[in-house]
C-alpha cells in the first residue's frame, strides 16, 4: 500500500458562475522514503495540491491518506517549507526552529529541546549564525532555517512548496544540493534505517530532474491533473553539470516538457474557442430603400448587394 495517496480529488474554489476548478480527478501514490517532484506551470494549482497534502485545506471530493490514515488537517507528521521562508522576524535563527520544537515536544526537558535545535541547525550549516535575526541573514540561509525547522519535528513527509523559488539562480543551485544533502543525511541524524519522503512542488524542469527520484507533471489549468509519471532512473550523486550532458537526462525533459506544452496547447485553443465572438447579425427590411448600410447587411446574412 502507498504511504502517501490521492485519490480522485476534485478541488475547486467558488460558487455557480464564478466558480474555478483548480484540480480535477487527481490520483498521486508515493512510496516511504521516495521523493517525488510535481512540476507545472504557474497557476496551475501546484500549491493547492500542496495544501491539501499537509491538510490546510480539504479536498471536495476524493480521498488523501498518509500510512493508510485520513488527512484531514495539519500534523507533525508532514513538515511544510514554504517559498516565502515564513519565519518570525523578532526570532534568531535557533528560537525560530526551537518555537516549532517546543510545540510538537512539550513533554520534553528544555536541556532535549535545546539539544534537537542544536543538531538541527548544525545540519543546515548555520551554527555560526543562529543567533541572528532573519532580517541579518540572506535568503538562501533564511531558507536554510525553513529547511531545518521542517526536519525539527521529525515528521514523516517533507512537503515543499517552491522553496527555491524567490532565490537567484546561483543561490537556488547551491541549496538544490544541499536540500537533497539534508534528505539523504536526515536519517542518520534521527537513527532512522528510511529516508524522509518528500514531495517537491516546483515550476522547473531541470529541478526536478535533478532532485527527485520520480518526476510527474501536473497538466495547465483549469481543472489540472497529474499526468505520466516519469522515473529518474540516473545515478546519485548528480552533478549538475554533467546531468545536462546524460542521456536518460535529456529524454525525462523532452517527455515532461512535452506534455506540459500539450495540455497548455489544448487548453488554450478551448478558451480562445470558448471567448471567440459569434458575428453580429444585423435584421435586413427587403424593402427598405438600398443603402451602403443595407448592402453590407445582406451580404453577412449571405443575400446580396
Amino acid at each position: 500500500m502507498p504511504f502517501l495517496e490521492m485519490r480522485g480529488v476534485h478541488k475547486g474554489y467558488g460558487k455557480a458562475d464564478a466558480r474555478t476548478d483548480v484540480l480535477h480527478d487527481v490520483n498521486l501514490s508515493i512510496e516511504r522514503g521516495e521523493f517525488v517532484a510535481i512540476v507545472g506551470y504557474s497557476g496551475a494549482g501546484k500549491t493547492t495540491l500542496i495544501s491539501l497534502l499537509a491538510g490546510l485545506i480539504t479536498p471536495e471530493t476524493g480521498s488523501i491518506t498518509i500510512d493508510g490514515k485520513p488527512i484531514t488537517a495539519p500534523g507533525p507528521d508532514r513538515g511544510i517549507i514554504f517559498q516565502n521562508y515564513s519565519l518570525l522576524p523578532w526570532l534568531s535563527v535557533a528560537n525560530n526552529i526551537k518555537l516549532a520544537v517546543d510545540q510538537v515536544f512539550p513533554k520534553w526537558t528544555d536541556a532535549q529541546r535545546r539539544a534537537h535545535v542544536e543538531k538541527y541547525v548544525d545540519l543546515v550549516h548555520l551554527s555560526h549564525a543562529k543567533h541572528r535575526t532573519p532580517a541579518e541573514l540572506s535568503g538562501g540561509m533564511r531558507q536554510r532555517v525553513s529547511v531545518a525547522r521542517a526536519l525539527a519535528i521529525s515528521p514523516q513527509v517533507l512537503l515543499m512548496d517552491e522553496p527555491l523559488g524567490a532565490l537567484d539562480a546561483l543561490t537556488r543551485a547551491t541549496l538544490q544540493g544541499e536540500i537533497v544533502r539534508i534528505w539523504t543525511s536526515a536519517s542518520s541524524v534521527e537513527s532512522e534505517q528510511e529516508r524522509k519522503t518528500a514531495v517537491l512542488i516546483t515550476n522547473d524542469v531541470d529541478e526536478g530532474i535533478l532532485m527527485a527520484d520520480r518526476i510527474i507533471p501536473l497538466s495547465a489549468g483549469p481543472g489540472a491533473t497529474l499526468g505520466p509519471s516519469v522515473a529518474i532512473d540516473i545515478p546519485r550523486p548528480r552533478d549538475r553539470k554533467e546531468i545536462n550532458h546524460h542521456p536518460r537526462f535529456k529524454e525525462i525533459r523532452r517527455e515532461v516538457i512535452g506534455y506540459l506544452t500539450a495540455t497548455r496547447k489544448s487548453i488554450g485553443a478551448a478558451t480562445e474557442r470558448e471567448r471567440r465572438p459569434l458575428p453580429q447579425l444585423v435584421p435586413v427590411n427587403p424593402y427598405a430603400r438600398p443603402s451602403i448600410f443595407g448592402r453590407v447587411a445582406r451580404r453577412l446574412v449571405g443575400g446580396t448587394a
